[in-house]
């Protein structure tokens, strides 16, 4: 039982791991993902990146292709207009049922969220990884209340696809932006506002993003699939 254990918390290490390498950019998009090349960077047995990659492949941050092996899904303009807006329509809902079924802790978890991002600048390389947990936290903390367990898990995948793309951009830079006056904005009009107003707000963050990013494509520094 103990080795069933051993392997099943090895499998989910491996996961984890070569999941938040694919998001941040350490794995380029399109790149082969070699077995037995990943199993020797991670020191561990093929069989527990076998299985991370066929969990991967699940949840779309990895292709499987038949008798070719995985790879890295490529980015594409046409991709990154549906991620984002699809995350539009889910998160606008979620953020309909949270607002509905407030409660104190849950505005209380939000202050303080954007509390915690406060303290990291996303333009400072030394910070960026803080700010990037914590921004996530924020994003989270405003949709927890939503009463669906499969609505959060829907957009917590979808974040986790388009953070790829926002920390693929990064090597091209970024445009100047007033994130924390946009977080800080969005979380009073959840706290004080009306529901449609918020759902425009927290849209409207989403597309500015969405602009930044489609201007790299269509200036040809990002690379279309």
């Amino acid at each position: 039982m103990a080795k069933v254990s051993e392997k099943t918390t090895l499998s989910t290490t491996v996961y984890q791991k070569l999941r938040g390498d694919i998001i941040k950019g350490e794995f380029r998009p399109g790149e082969k993902l070699r077995i037995e090349s990943i199993a020797g960077i991670y020191g561990v047995g093929s069989n527990a990146v076998r299985e991370a990659l066929s969990r991967l492949s699940a949840e779309r941050l990895v292709e499987r292709y038949e008798q070719r092996g995985f790879a890295v899904p490529a980015i594409a303009l046409d991709d990154w207009r549906i991620l984002v807006r699809t995350r539009c329509w889910l998160e606008t809902k979620a953020l309909e049922e949270a607002m509905a079924n407030r409660t104190e802790s849950w505005e209380e978890a939000i202050v303080l969220a954007l509390h915690r991002l406060s303290r990291f600048r996303s333009d400072d390389a030394d910070e960026r990884g803080n700010w990037e947990d914590a921004h996530r936290n924020f994003h989270r903390a405003l949709l927890a209340n939503c009463g669906s367990p499969w609505l959060l898990e829907f957009c917590d995948v979808l974040a986790d696809h388009a953070t790829r793309y926002v920390l693929v951009s990064h090597a091209y830079g970024n445009k100047k932006r007033q994130g924390f006056s946009e977080h800080e904005a969005l979380m009073k009009a959840v706290l004080h506002g009306t529901a449609e107003h918020a759902c425009d707000l927290l849209k409207s963050h989403y597309m500015k993003t969405f602009e930044n990013i489609e201007v790299l494509f269509k200036d040809g520094l990002l690379e279309h699939s």
